[in-house]
């Protein structure tokens, strides 16, 4: 599993309870962190060239881009020069259109993300008759890795996410709300709080366990070690994150 930080938790937490046997290497790019501020070229290169050093080395037998960014840029290169299934992860526009009551969705994603084609194409095929609002959240990135961490949390960071999304027109009547970044639903109820009882979020992590489970149907899986953590930078967050990583599963903790 494959993620700029530690936003690839919340999807780690859903393989767990379909492939609850399933080892597990986590790798994270904290020297690559935030990713949603790169360009494009940047991020599709940065992505590329460490799954494949990370795949020739690890031989795991599935990658999982636990990353909406990463995913609406570098998956559809990734496929091409990896000899090992990919699953991505995408905006979760599809079931958030199926049950708004509104018509009128919000997205919260990256820079990055939001501005992307690839989002245009599933607004357009799943989400046509409803009415779509962007909002980029670098913010809520910091906010979740340092959740994790330990560290305090101003809440006008949430406030401000939700009124980035309500200020735009017909925001006021937005029912349901997309977390197009795996870091977000690891501060949902900070979220929730901000944008009051009557919003529901939608986030992919639950689909993509299933394509997971579905594309290892049938095989064997044998732990041979501990869970292991990766990051590509050394430092004190490390140690910071210890705790989290430990409740995730990960016991191990090295550096790529």
């Amino acid at each position: 599993m494959f993620d700029s930080g530690v936003g690839g938790l919340s999807v780690l937490r859903e393989v767990r309870l379909a492939l609850p046997q399933a080892p597990v290497i986590y790798a994270a790019d904290n020297a690559g962190l935030p990713y949603g501020t790169k360009t494009e070229v940047e991020i599709a290169s940065r992505v590329a060239g460490l799954l494949g050093r990370m795949t020739e080395r690890l031989k795991p037998r599935l990658v999982c881009i636990a990353c909406n960014t990463a995913s609406t840029i570098a998956l559809g290169m990734v496929r091409d020069v990896l000899e090992v299934p990919i699953v991505g992860t995408v905006p979760a526009i599809k079931p958030a259109a199926a049950i708004t009551r509104s018509g009128v969705i919000g997205l919260l994603g990256t820079g990055a993300t939001i501005r992307q084609g690839y989002v245009d194409r599933l607004e357009a095929e799943f989400a046509a008759d409803k009415h779509l609002l962007r909002f980029a959240a670098p913010e809520l990135v910091e906010a979740a890795e340092a959740r994790l961490r330990g560290l305090p949390v101003d809440p006008a960071v949430f406030a401000r996410a939700a009124d980035g999304l309500r200020a735009q027109a017909q925001g006021g009547a937005i029912d349901t709300v997309v977390l197009a970044c795996t870091h977000f639903p690891l501060i949902v109820d900070d979220l929730a709080q901000a944008f009051g009882p009557d919003v529901e979020f939608v986030d992919g992590a639950a689909g993509i366990a299933r394509r997971i489970a579905f594309l290892t149907q049938g095989q064997s899986w044998q732990r041979t070690g501990p869970d292991l953590a990766l990051f590509t930078r050394d430092g004190a967050e490390l140690a910071e994150l210890a705790p989290a990583l430990t409740s995730a599963g990960l016991t191990e903790i090295g550096v790529f």
